[in-house]
């Protein structure tokens, strides 16, 4: 069969594996946890487990969110050493009349034509959340904050981030810059998990320049929740916002939140629904490292299917005391076109929890499969043949 037919006849194949935990009672979505939030978003760190999700796809405003996006922009300058933390940056006089003291919006207090380095722009913006500091970066390394947006969305579609638009690197207003709540939690979870050495300015309490303390606006610090970051927002269109994680007995969650009314609501809201995430659900183990998951079909391999395996150890987080039905689907298209090689990605496990997707991991080859025999490729491809005529 040539690739055109095959292509031609192929399709999308589920197979569905039903684990059922108990008796179905209440859905995992329905009356778990209330917010006042417009926007919410809660998932485990390390797993990817989705916690609780309201309108968590709807395009938003980020205000100062958008922020996370700049300062992975600077990460991965200083990653692969395009950057240097001893760098220096000028303030310009569009920084510092957009974003400076007169702006009336958050700012570091640079002086007007100095030289900041980039580890004090850091701080200013991470901790200060300070415009000054995003506009003399952007202009710093792109030349304008325009062509810096492209930096941006650039960097966003590479880490997967499909439906966020940024337009300037403060947050501030435009009518083209939108993100999703999920989205943002997916980007502060790529932050922590790739620049580790970078992450620990999210925690730090406060930052002096020009003489002028400022606290750090987060919230989730205070306490003992475990917090140790990462970012709040706001305007006029998007309300009161905020990113934040933390961490207890080893688990890591995140947290996004859109739509606040004050920052009294933000700072209860956000307590509550990590406070909740915590004690509210418990680990289950789905596949031990190295298990096999499932198999996808093969077309004109030496064997007629390939074993699948995820990365490392598979496990969800189930609520407590909803005694749920867990349903988890192998997803791919298919059948596979042989030869294939050990640790090719070849399809998806999907979990759901009450109807709702709670988690979706990519599945790799256990096994590589060469191609079939004559005889066999030819049972395969009248297999085909029959099963695109019924």
């Amino acid at each position: 069969m040539t690739n055109s037919c095959f292509t031609a006849i192929q399709r999308i194949l589920i197979i569905s594996l039903i684990l059922v935990v108990g008796v179905l009672s209440t859905p995992a979505h329905a009356q778990l946890f209330e917010t006042k939030a417009k926007q919410a978003f809660l998932m485990d760190s390390e797993s990817g487990s989705i916690l609780f999700q309201k309108n968590a796809d709807a395009l938003i405003p980020p205000a100062s969110l958008a922020k996370l996006m700049t300062m992975e922009v600077v990460f991965h300058a200083l990653s692969t050493g395009e950057l240097n933390l001893e760098d220096t940056f000028n303030i310009s006089e569009n920084a510092w009349r957009r974003g400076g003291s007169n702006s009336g919006g958050s700012t570091m207090f640079a002086k007007l034509n100095s030289d900041v380095r980039l580890e004090d722009l850091i701080r200013g913006v991470v901790i200060q959340s300070a415009n000054d500091a995003c506009i003399a970066i952007a202009e710093g390394m792109a030349g304008s904050e325009r062509a810096f947006a492209g930096l941006m969305n650039e960097r966003a579609k590479e880490i997967g981030l499909t439906k966020s638009t940024f337009r300037n690197s403060t947050g501030l207003p435009d009518p083209e810059q939108k993100v999703t709540v999920r989205e943002l939690a997916f980007l502060a979870r790529h932050i922590q998990t790739t620049y580790p050495q970078y992450y620990g300015y999210y925690s730090e309490p406060d930052f002096i320049w020009n003489k002028i303390r400022q606290r750090n606006r987060n919230p989730l610090l205070a306490g003992n929740l475990g917090a140790d970051g990462m970012k709040t927002g706001y305007t006029e269109a998007s309300g009161y916002g905020i990113v934040g994680s933390a961490k207890q007995d080893g688990q890591r969650l995140i947290l996004v939140l859109s739509g606040m009314k004050s920052k009294k609501q933000r700072r209860s809201e956000s307590r509550k629904m990590m406070q909740w995430g915590f004690r509210a659900f418990k680990a289950v183990s789905l596949f031990g490292k190295d298990e096999i998951v499932g198999e996808a079909r093969l077309y004109g391999g030496a064997k007629s299917g390939v074993a699948l395996k995820a990365k490392g150890p598979l496990k969800i987080f189930v609520p407590v005391g909803n005694r749920d039905r867990l349903r988890a689907r192998i997803i791919y298209t298919g059948p596979i076109l042989a030869p294939v090689e050990e640790g090719a990605k070849i399809a998806r496990l999907q979990v759901e929890i009450g109807g709702v997707l709670s988690q979706e991991t990519p599945l790799f080859a256990a096994e590589s499969v060469e191609t079939g025999t004559i005889r066999q490729r030819a049972l395969d491809a009248l297999g085909e043949l029959l099963l695109g005529w019924l």
